[in-house]
């Protein structure tokens, strides 16, 4: 399997055919070389050959050509990675039966598999049954299957190819018949038949087999069609029956009813047709007893319906039936849009409710419906209540009452809210009332409320720069000192997320300003701004710069006090926070800022609980990576910004589940409704934000390992998988963890990975050959250098080999004091040094270097936010050369595939706010997966 793994490069260019087996699990997927340019991989599966028909000088030919066959079970991997490399290299019959793969795996998954008996009597497992969009998808896959997937002439000669119709299903069920068997299997049931992967004779088993898979392997599926009785008067509502209608798997326009298809009259089925159908209607009786009525007919083609079969398929028999593949359609004319919704704001309810404001009591929620999305009075709603019946007249026509609804309408009330909550459901447009999404309609203060609010930037308050601002703004930064001070009025908070270098810290100062010239907010406390220690120095600097008649005061290091800090700024270190938070807690502050606030993201630990401890009357949260990992970052930010938006951390990601999991295009717009008005995310690339800002190039260089290094990993690699195949568990986790650690020192050098006490770094790494040469022609154009890694042993290694070259070179890590940080960022900046090693996770934020105009990134990090980050502290307002950032990627390697990886990280954070750990999920890759993601590859 890990040989399949190594190929799988060279695999997914080849082309492929199926060859089907007696049982299906014994077919193979046949990789064949479809053209002089591919080669067939040595070393894996079953070398040999096959005839194939191939195009050749504007026909066909018919030819042998090298292959090789693996096992259906094995070339799973190989398919799929097929199907997602499409239109880079992979051969379009591969990346067809990659998709068919991932058809037939979400069959398997959804349960849809039965036993049964194969021609030669061996068990055999089988997808079943084939609903209704499982069908459509497989027929639309059997419409587009290119003639290299089914290049296998049959015998007889010409050139006369197998019906790809048929092949699909004997591929699937052959996926089936092998993923649902493991090595155990017999041991843990205590039999082989249908659990053991070798053949298993059964032929006694043909007749239960075929009972228990009756219907299954039908060529037709049905359903049922609800429609009123034509001719039927009087007054009450119309009567309803159940039509049954028969639709051809293979052709899913081709439908026709029972009575249709049992009189002859529906072209294009088969003979078997009716039969099949008539099963299929049985297995629907056992879901839905109703149908058994139909059962003793000679034709089962409708049932009539009474109110109470009417309620049961609105309800939960409608949902056993789409269970089972069988779908239920409802006539139009009785279908008028009849739906919930959650009414917020209405003056009624504001009486009720006992407030209506941010600042207010909770919040009543009116739960009504509405007709075509229009809300129904309160007069029609009680007509509606007293009905006990599910097709009901409203407005002049009969429409279909739930039982949901019906039981809804005679108890409506619903649990108040805080008024934060109401807004949120406003904002994103749903409410969840018994678990389920409800729409929601504002009125009122409400809508008013949720429409100032989602102005963005865009809104209108009259502020301009405040007095006392020594300097001028921005166009942009004065819209965001704008929709700052309208959310911090309304009594919520905010996340500026504004890319790093654009400015946030002058912004929240005019904020200070603005808020201590608000006679209404006089009193209210000085603004405490809690900051990682890198940067405490810059906000002093800052406040003094553009505040100069402001207080500005540290709560940091030996001494520290609050006594007289009545007014101004006052700043700490979360490392501070964290130890006084009894003090800082015991103070009213008027603002609180939380800068770098990804570094609270997780909400359990004492930095956060110690920030949410401290009062204030507004909180505003800056950072360029609200979404660093996951949705829970964003999340943990908001919640303390504005408490109760987002509930509870559970609520959030039970709701928001398919944002992350299924990337659900739909819920991620409606996150990004609730949580948009609260973010303020702008970038350096915004059209008119910072045009005054120079060009960046970003760079990749990669680099080859040294003879030493390719050894060295090799060896470290056979080792670690070895170790891994073994292990389980956290104790697989850390193990990959380790290999993936191990891999990565050795690419930057193997002084480091050997933990060398006095190496010698010259001639060992090809990454630090390349820096070197890069240093020199930056110092040599009088430029400046900043040097990313991740790992401070490296940085040690770096500087001493820099220097030992006669570069003037500083090191800042984790541990460098405050004080000596200052002063080393100082240093640079003035010039006296053109060579800056940074630790990233201690230096890539914050820090202003300006100076740089060449940013390294010696090693790759597992989140490409972080790296951004990092590469602003020379790319900010304030830069006026061209930047160029380098990263260094050795060939070949685990870096050269995560490189690949890390693109794939923005897109949640695009999608949500208009960027993750990666390696928590590289541990759970399979031996095989983590075999190809590390193993060393040649360089062409």
């Amino acid at each position: 399997m890990d040989a399949v793994a190594g190929a799988a490069g060279r695999l997914v260019r080849c082309g492929v055919v199926f060859e089907p087996g007696d049982p299906a699990r014994c077919g193979r997927v046949v990789f064949y070389r479809a053209d002089e340019g591919v080669a067939v991989p040595s070393g894996v599966g079953e070398p040999g050959e096959v005839v194939v028909a191939l195009p050749e000088s504007g026909g066909v030919v018919v030819r042998s050509v090298p292959a090789v066959r693996l096992g259906v079970a094995d070339a799973l991997g190989v398919l799929c990675r097929a199907r997602e490399g499409a239109g880079s290299g992979a051969h379009p019959s591969a990346v067809f039966w990659g998709a068919v793969v991932v058809e037939a795996l979400a069959l398997v998954g959804r349960g849809r598999v039965l036993p049964g008996v194969s021609a030669g009597g061996f068990d055999a497992w089988r997808v079943g049954p084939v609903d209704g969009r499982a069908g459509e998808a497989l027929g639309a896959l059997v419409a587009a299957m290119p003639a290299s997937a089914r290049a296998v002439p049959l015998p007889g000669g010409g050139v006369r190819l197998a019906d790809g119709r048929g092949l699909v299903r004997e591929f699937v069920d052959a996926v089936a018949d092998g993923v649902v068997r493991t090595a155990a299997a017999p041991a843990a049931v205590g039999f082989a038949a249908f659990a053991a992967v070798e053949p298993v004779g059964v032929e006694g088993l043909r007749e239960w087999a075929a009972e228990a898979a009756a219907g299954v392997d039908a060529g037709v599926r049905v359903s049922l069609r609800v429609e009123c009785v034509e001719g039927a008067g009087g007054e009450g509502p119309p009567p309803l029956r159940a039509v049954v209608q028969v639709h051809d798997l293979a052709d899913a326009s081709r439908v026709a009813d029972a009575a249709a298809l049992w009189a002859g009259s529906a072209p294009g089925f088969g003979a078997g047709a009716p039969m099949e159908a008539a099963v299929a209607v049985r297995r629907a009786a056992r879901v839905w007893p109703v149908l058994e009525g139909l059962l003793g007919r000679a034709v089962p083609d409708a049932v009539a319906l009474g109110d109470e079969e009417v309620a049961e398929l609105l309800g939960s028999a409608g949902e056993r039936l789409a269970a089972a593949g069988v779908a239920v359609h409802w006539p139009r004319e009785l279908v008028a849009d009849l739906a919930a919704r959650v009414v917020v704001g209405g003056d009624e309810v504001r009486a009720r409710g006992g407030g209506g404001v941010l600042g207010g009591g909770p919040v009543a929620l009116d739960w009504r419906l509405a007709l075509g999305g229009e809300l129904l009075s309160e007069a029609e709603m009680a007509a509606l209540a007293a009905e006990h019946r599910p097709v009901v007249r409203l407005r002049g026509r009969w429409v279909l009452l739930a039982p949901g609804l019906g039981e809804r309408l005679r108890d409506r009330g619903l649990e108040p809210v805080a008024p934060v909550r109401a807004l949120g459901a406003v904002l994103s447009g749903a409410a969840v009332v018994d678990g389920r999404a409800v729409e929601v309609v504002a009125r009122g203060w409400a809508a008013r409320l949720a429409e100032r609010v989602a102005a963005g930037e865009g809104g209108s308050e009259p502020v301009g720069e405040p007095p006392g601002l020594a300097g001028r703004l921005r166009d942009y930064q004065l819209r965001g000192l704008r929709w700052l001070v309208r959310m911090t009025g309304l009594g919520l908070g905010g996340c500026l997320a504004d890319d790093m270098g654009l400015g946030k810290t002058v912004t929240v100062i005019a904020l200070h300003l603005h808020r201590a010239a608000d006679r209404e907010l006089r009193g209210a406390g000085p603004t405490l701004v809690v900051c990682p220690a890198s940067v405490l120095g810059n906000w002093e600097r800052e406040v003094r710069r553009f505040a100069p008649g402001v207080a500005v005061r540290r709560f940091h290091g030996a001494g520290r006090s609050l006594e007289g800090a009545d007014g101004g700024f006052v700043l700490t270190t979360y490392a501070t926070m964290r130890a006084d938070a009894g003090v800082l807690a015991g103070r009213r502050w008027g603002l609180v800022v939380a800068d770098e606030a990804q570094l609270v993201k997780n909400p359990w630990s004492g930095t956060a609980a110690a920030l949410r401890r401290v009062p204030s009357a507004a909180r505003v949260a800056l950072t360029g990576t609200p979404v660093e990992n996951e949705l829970a970052d964003l999340w943990a930010v908001l919640d303390w910004t504005t408490p109760g938006l987002l509930g509870s951390l559970g609520e959030f990601r039970e709701r928001w589940r398919a944002v992350e999991e299924d990337r659900d295009a739909q819920a991620a717009a409606r996150l990004a409704r609730l949580v948009g008005p609260f973010v303020l995310r702008r970038r350096k690339s915004d059209p008119g934000i910072a045009p005054e800002l120079p060009a960046k190039t970003v760079t990749d260089r990669p680099v080859g390992l040294t003879r030493e290094q390719a050894g060295l990993y090799e060896a470290v690699v056979a080792e670690a998988l070895e170790r891994i195949a073994a292990a389980e568990g956290m104790a697989r986790r850390g193990l990959v963890m380790g290999l993936l650690t191990a891999c990565k020192q050795i690419c930057n050098h193997p002084a480091q990975f050997l933990k060398e006490a006095d190496p010698v770094l010259a001639g060992r790494s090809g990454k630090l050959e390349r820096l070197e040469g890069l240093v020199d022609t930056v110092v040599a154009e009088g430029g400046a250098v900043l040097v990313f890694t991740q790992y401070v042993a490296m940085g040690r290694l770096l500087v001493r080999r820099l220097a030992e070259r006669g570069a003037g070179v500083l090191l800042l890590h984790g541990g460098t004091p405050v004080a000596e940080r200052e002063a080393m960022v100082a240093r640079f900046q003035a010039g006296e040094v053109p060579v800056f090693v940074l630790s990233l996770r201690a230096a890539g934020t914050g820090l202003n270097l300006t100076r740089a105009d060449h940013v390294v990134h010696y090693d790759r990090w597992w989140n490409p936010a972080v790296e951004e980050q990092a590469t602003d502290r020379a790319y900010r307002i304030g830069q006026t050369r061209p930047v160029q950032v380098h990263r260094l990627v050795a060939e070949g390697t685990v870096e050269e595939r995560i490189a690949a990886l890390l693109e794939s990280k923005r897109e949640l954070a695009e999608a949500v706010l208009a960027a993750g750990d990666e390696g928590a999920a590289l541990t759970e890759l399979s031996d095989g997966e983590l075999a190809e993601l590390v193993a060393l590859r040649e360089v062409r």
